[in-house]
């Protein structure tokens, strides 16, 4: 299966050393266990699915055993996590009768891909035989392996800006504690739509715009945009997108993230948007203009503040990674221009 990244390395989620960070050669390291201990129950539990049987929800983490770590190798990250975690989950028939199950998930690390998770669903014992077991082995499941791959997101993006900084000389400094308590706050916050900190020094940007055409509606070309199992169909990786005024992204395991700034159905889609080797806090301006053709729909991108040195690679990763993927995912080809 194709993943973002092939053919350019700046699109890959790897443990990689900023351009700007070639004089970094000491060694950071951040012991991450506990805040992932609780970023997983919290990502867990609530995990909710549903059909025509009834309906299912992770009620409690109840073994959570393992580590997690981020070193800084000579400027390179390297994520270290490793878990055996064990829930409870319960059933609603939609007659009433209720069911109690647990789940296992042994292998949850970062030698294992998303996709080769051992995710174990089963119903407690003496609990008698329900559809709803099939419904949590199959999109229970599912669920669960995207809850998983946002923590994996959050561990890349909310623990890495103050491990490798820019600074005014070009060599990196590690971030003080005081100050990056202060960036954790605006970054996990209650979702208000006002731009980060500034973090470093002045980079030059750039701007520029694209236009596609796509063989589909603006409404459906929309909702590729602002809904989560769109967005995991065309870029093949977890992803969580929350579709509203000031609500987050993240794609392919938080390399790629940013926040609504605007959403106009069927019209329009402004967004901060970041590569995560950009330099710490550094978002640049997406608007996406989508416009009504009758049999074909365009999108107009503008992009702007986008740092001078990324200006191709963001090109060639919006065409490639966007525009031919979700074309290729749901057939809306068309040819570029």
């Amino acid at each position: 299966m194709a993943k973002w990244g092939e053919g350019d390395p700046r699109w890959i989620v790897e443990e990689r050393a900023d351009a700007t960070n070639v004089n970094n050669w000491h060694w950071t390291e951040r012991d991450v266990t506990n805040w992932s201990s609780d970023k997983l129950k919290e990502l867990l539990i609530g995990v909710h699915v549903e059909n025509d049987e009834g309906s299912c929800e992770v009620t409690e983490v109840s073994k959570l055993e393992g580590e997690a770590s981020i070193n800084n190798r000579k400027g390179k990250l390297i994520f270290f996590y490793e878990w055996n975690i064990k829930a409870m989950w319960t059933g609603r028939s939609k007659t009433g009768i209720k069911y109690k199950g647990n789940i296992e998930v042994p292998n949850f690390s970062d030698e294992n891909d998303m996709e080769d998770l051992d995710i174990s669903v089963m119903l407690c014992k003496d609990e008698p035989e329900t559809p709803l077991t099939g419904l949590m082995k199959k999109e229970g499941a599912n669920k669960i392996r995207v809850a998983l791959g946002s923590y994996v997101g959050y561990l890349k993006t909310e623990f890495t800006q103050g491990m490798i900084l820019p600074t005014a000389n070009g060599v990196c400094k590690q971030q003080s504690s005081q100050s990056k308590a202060k960036v954790d706050k605006t970054q996990i916050g209650s979702g208000s739509s006002a731009p980060p900190p500034s973090t470093g020094v002045k980079i030059p940007t750039c701007k520029f715009s694209l236009k596609e055409t796509f063989l589909t509606s603006p409404e459906e070309l929309y909702r590729v945009f602002v809904n989560q199992e769109m967005v995991q169909a065309f870029t093949h990786a977890a992803a969580t997108v929350d579709p509203q005024t000031g609500g987050k992204f993240r794609l392919l395991d938080g390399n790629v993230f940013g926040e609504f700034q605007e959403l106009v159905p069927e019209q329009k889609i402004v967004m901060k948007w970041r590569y995560n080797t950009w330099p710490c806090e550094h978002y640049s301006t997406i608007t996406l203009n989508i416009l009504d053709h009758g049999n074909e729909t365009e999108l107009k991108l503008e992009c702007k503040g986008v740092p001078v040195s990324e200006e191709e690679s963001t090109k060639r990763g919006w065409r490639q990674y966007y525009f031919e993927a979700i074309k290729q995912t749901f057939g809306y080809g068309a040819q570029l221009y």
